[in-house]
């Protein structure tokens, strides 16, 4: 038994070197590895020096600005996510037969939809499935799932990438809004065509087209290009200065739900909106996971009727 024993903690330990070895690789850096996996930098150092002398190979070129991984650390990589995979695999296949999921979920979504709500969403989630792992990553930019190495991407907008499959989680759309002093002060705009002589909140979301706003309305898509003298990659940022009276503003009806009931701003140009739906984003390869689909099936539920739910209709006129 006690041999037994040795043996399972050698084994766990490998496991985390490799997994160890693959977060250094992802992020470029041991200190940023260290501190997302809560270890020192020296045992960081240490634990990489004791695989790389298990293997025979360097696996990283260490310089005093960057880490970069060597040739035999890339094909050691390809082995390393492999075998992670593989592993990860064995325990998703009989997940069912458990009452309790186990695992670690690496999850990437946007600043305000991170915090606000699929934050606090995976804390329930955590609470019914203590033993899951689940690492968070909060982005201003599109994550890239398969080279960043994660599980699931809570998205809004269209899913393009076609090696990724994409669940629906939520119909939402993004709509124009400002503040009733701005409307007293530069009039109503009365078609979209108007928004080109109105002062816009540039707002920059993960993906969108900078300075051009897409809109659906009667007679179907139409684009129109907008300036302004303020913008940010927030939606918290723009939102406040469309209520601050700087001008009109496109952002996600949820994201302003609150701010239409509480007459701080108003709908414009109701007829028009830009399709801006919720997709919780996965490798194909990693689709069929226990974990992967509680999670999604969670999200979902929460993300349409839970505490937590995006506000996505009866206010603003949508």
């Amino acid at each position: 038994m006690e041999n037994q024993n040795a043996l399972t903690a050698s084994n766990e330990s490998s496991l985390r070197d490799l997994q160890l070895f693959c977060n250094i690789a992802r992020r470029g850096s041991f200190v940023a590895a260290s501190t997302e996996m809560g270890l020192s930098p020296s045992h960081v150092s240490k634990r990489i020096a004791m695989l790389e002398a298990s293997l025979g190979v360097k696996l990283f070129q260490r310089t005093t600005r960057r880490v970069s991984v060597t040739s035999d650390g890339e094909a050691a990589l390809q082995w390393a996510q492999k075998i992670l995979e593989d592993v990860q695999g064995m325990a998703d296949a009989f997940a069912d037969r458990r009452t309790e999921l186990r695992g670690l979920l690496r999850i990437s979504t946007s600043l305000r939809l991170g915090r606000e709500h699929v934050s606090p969403i995976l804390s329930m989630l955590r609470q019914r499935h203590p033993n899951l792992e689940i690492w968070l990553e909060l982005l201003d930019r599109r994550a890239d799932l398969v080279g960043e190495n994660f599980d699931i991407d809570i998205r809004v907008g269209e899913v393009q990438e076609p090696h990724l499959i994409a669940h629906k989680m939520v119909d939402s759309a993004r709509i124009l809004c400002a503040s009733p002093e701005y409307l007293a002060r530069r009039g109503v705009p009365a078609d979209l065509s108007d928004l080109a002589q109105h002062d816009c909140l540039l707002f920059r979301g993960r993906d969108d087209r900078f300075g051009v706003w897409r809109l659906s309305g009667p007679n179907g898509e139409k684009s129109v290009k907008v300036t302004g003298t303020v913008a940010s990659n927030l939606s918290d940022i723009v939102v406040q200065w469309a209520k601050d009276g700087y001008g009109v503003v496109m952002v996600s009806i949820w994201d302003v739900a609150e701010s239409l009931r509480a007459g701080e701003l108003v709908r414009v140009l109701p007829d028009y909106l830009q399709s801006a739906d919720v997709w919780a984003v996965t490798a194909e390869r990693l689709s069929s996971s226990a974990r992967i689909q509680v999670c999604i099936e969670f999200l979902r539920e929460q993300l349409t009727s839970g505490p937590y739910a995006l506000v996505t209709h009866g206010v603003g006129g949508f």
